[in-house]
């Protein structure tokens, strides 16, 4: 996909998180005081699933600089930070930065906010980061791999990234309504997937009328196999189940994919 068309995606999708954040939406719901004061105890982490983290994947943040990628809307980035990160969050929504702006001012917590495209991290010097703290977003890109290639760049020797994302069967399915009250999942859409080329040219329209985000399903070898071709070495897959299953296929298998990987020291 040219990088032009690249381009107008980003801006759209970050026009489309501007609406949403400012609709309330699900995931621009600030934490509220107890949340916080539960992780400034060390007893909450920061959730790529909805589910907590795995053991031994960030049991103590204390002291370390994280990064917050693509993860605005006042969840993850202020729960790192009360319980003792150095957090920066970048996301491309201002909207969703001003939740985490939100939360900071109401707790006294220090947050670093940045506004930009995951894929190019360059405001980062090479080695700014012990870990990249990645909630699910990368649907949000026609490409995953700059996204990997600047995350081992901005990592430390020794640094983490945290990554989720949803499991690619997920954008498999025809949505139908009338397949959902017969309890039928037919495939119809391929992986990787993309709104932008799968989509009927009216849907797409629709889509765009309604304002929502444009989304692109990356293959597993897109997902896992890119962070291994960015440097990476995997140490960490996590999968999760969807406690409020949206779609048929989300009753028969785990919603969420999470990994943890390590740049090499």
């Amino acid at each position: 996909m040219p990088d032009a068309v690249q381009d107008d995606i980003f801006h759209y999708n970050q026009a489309a998180w501007d609406r949403q954040a400012a609709a309330d939406c699900e995931w621009s719901r600030p934490v509220d005081a107890d949340a916080v004061a539960e992780a400034r105890l060390g007893r909450v982490l920061a959730r790529l699933t909805p589910g907590p983290l795995p053991a031994g994947w960030l049991d103590d943040a204390r002291g370390l600089d994280i990064l917050c990628l693509a993860g605005g809307g006042g969840q993850q980035a202020p729960l790192l930070a009360a319980a003792g990160a150095r957090v920066t969050v970048l996301d491309a929504s201002s909207e969703q930065l001003a939740r985490d702006r939100e939360v900071a001012e109401r707790e006294n917590l220090t947050l670093r906010l940045e506004r930009g495209d995951m894929r190019d991290l360059s405001r980062f010097a090479d080695a700014s980061f012990d870990c990249v703290f990645h909630p699910i977003s990368n649907l949000y890109v026609p490409d995953v791999a700059p996204v990997w290639r600047e995350c081992c760049r901005a990592l430390r020797p020794g640094g983490r990234l945290l990554a989720s994302f949803y499991n690619p069967a997920l954008f498999v399915a025809d949505r139908d309504p009338a397949l959902l009250e017969q309890g039928l999942i037919r495939p119809r859409f391929p992986i990787p997937y993309s709104d932008f080329e799968h989509l009927p040219a009216e849907a797409l329209a629709a889509k765009r009328e309604r304002g929502e985000a444009l989304v692109f399903g990356h293959s597993l070898a897109a997902l896992v196999g890119g962070q291994a071709a960015a440097g990476l070495l995997i140490a960490g897959f996590h999968e999760d189940w969807q406690p409020r299953p949206r779609f048929l296929i989300e009753r028969h298998l785990p919603a969420f994919i999470a990994t943890l990987a390590v740049k090499p020291a």
